[in-house]
């Protein structure tokens, strides 16, 4: 029997437990989802440090662990719809889909981005085991090639501006948040936290912090219209696959991240979807990412995610129909309340003076720099935020700023 075989066995006295410990993951990754900034790797190396004090078996702990990592993948879209403020998972997908809430249009936002999450699971759980057995075939073929795939996507999106003044702007965005990746994205900072890491204020920064600069003097949140998706079911269907084999991508190979594949998913978004065909295949990515890589954990014994090391750390033993299972749960409990707590979001952050939120979310992002990386996180966030506000300057997509991340990734570093 392969490494998926196995078999499922129900019983009651073990599955109330199981359920239990599910359920507290699940409330853990909605409180994680909707913290601004907060990215999924930062949560997951604190489940794993509180993890050895959590009375139970290993095989509970690790479901309780993955279950709070799915569930956060479907409720960070919220901070970076209501905010402007993603984790750097949904970073790539941040301005589009605020546009859509300055627009009025964020409910159906939240829905796009639950369809694409939820749509992303349905299609990543019978996939998993094929596009397993594909990639580990193709990876060194792939692995191989993947400076030169990436330097294409940086290419073409700088190209495909609108205007030459934009091409400068979005090229010296790519080029100056690529070197302070190269600089910063292996530093080991000395931070209050132990779960600490420059992801984090890097992310803030460059996609978070301009946005609430730039709103200092804006209106805010404006009412939201009704909650109706006007994108044809055929083309969230569609964009979600894509989103779906994005995120079976960013499952095996090691150093590419959610943002980075989300990055390179969007020439396959289709034109006429704009924004919402985007927040679909972005979440799809998220999602479908933590399935994969923990498929790929079975296959090749190597976490590829924040959430997957945490687990292999605390010695879970990889039981995948229980596991799974746990996900699904997750799945359907994050696909409820990303409209039902994002709406109320929404509603809470319209009511509030915006200058008066955007400065106190603006110190929230200084404290979490300063507890997952130190003074050095500070200064990351200050720079990283400085180089964020380039591309608003010259009329320039925010997604050359996913520099940060394919820059290095390019020159092989």
């Amino acid at each position: 029997m392969g490494p998926f075989g196995g078999s499922v066995v129900v019983a009651p006295e073990t599955a109330l437990p199981a359920l239990g410990f599910v359920l507290g993951g699940i409330a853990l990754g909605t409180v994680s989802g909707l913290v601004p900034g907060l990215h999924a790797n930062n949560f997951a190396l604190l489940l794993a440090a509180a993890a050895p004090q959590v009375p139970g078996p290993a095989l509970y702990v690790g479901a309780a662990m993955l279950a709070a990592g799915v569930t956060h993948t479907f409720l960070d879209v919220v901070p970076a719809l209501a905010l402007g403020v993603p984790d750097a998972a949904m970073a790539a997908s941040a301005l589009p889909g605020h546009r859509l809430v300055i627009e009025g249009r964020g409910r159906e936002a939240l829905r796009l981005s639950a369809l694409g999450s939820g749509l992303a699971v349905a299609f990543a759980v019978p996939l998993a085991i094929p596009m397993t057995r594909l990639m580990v075939s193709v990876y060194p073929t792939v692995r191989a090639h993947l400076p030169l795939v990436l330097g294409g996507v940086a290419v073409f999106l700088v190209v495909t501006e609108r205007s030459n003044v934009a091409r400068i702007g979005g090229a010296a965005a790519f080029l100056l948040s690529a070197g302070l990746g190269w600089l910063t994205l292996d530093i080991e900072p000395s931070a209050p936290l132990a779960a600490g890491g420059m992801l984090m204020p890097l992310f803030a920064g460059l996609f978070g912090a301009p946005v609430l600069i730039e709103a200092l003097d804006g209106a805010g949140v404006p009412e939201q219209a009704d909650a109706a998706v006007t994108t044809p079911r055929r083309t969230v269907g569609l964009t979600a696959i894509v989103g779906t084999a994005s995120g079976a991508i960013v499952g095996y190979l090691p150093g590419v991240s959610a943002a980075v594949a989300a990055t390179v998913t969007l020439p396959a978004v289709p034109e006429d979807d704009g924004a919402r065909g985007f927040l679909v295949a972005t979440s799809g990515v998220n999602t479908s990412n933590t399935i994969f890589a923990l498929f790929a954990l079975v296959a090749l014994g190597s976490p590829r995610t924040g959430v997957l090391v945490a687990l292999e750390s605390t010695d879970v033993p990889l039981d995948l129909p229980l596991l799974l299972s746990g996900v699904a749960l997750a799945a359907g409990v994050g696909f409820v309340l990303v409209p039902w707590v994002g709406d109320r979001y929404l509603r809470t952050v319209g009511r509030v003076e915006y200058t008066h939120l955007s400065i106190g979310v603006l110190c929230l992002l200084l404290g979490l720099a300063f507890l997952f990386a130190g003074p050095i996180g500070v200064g990351a966030f200050c720079a990283s935020a400085l180089i964020g506000l380039i591309p608003a300057k010259f009329r320039a997509r925010r997604v050359h700023l996913m520099g940060v991340l394919m820059g290095p990734l390019i020159l092989g570093i």
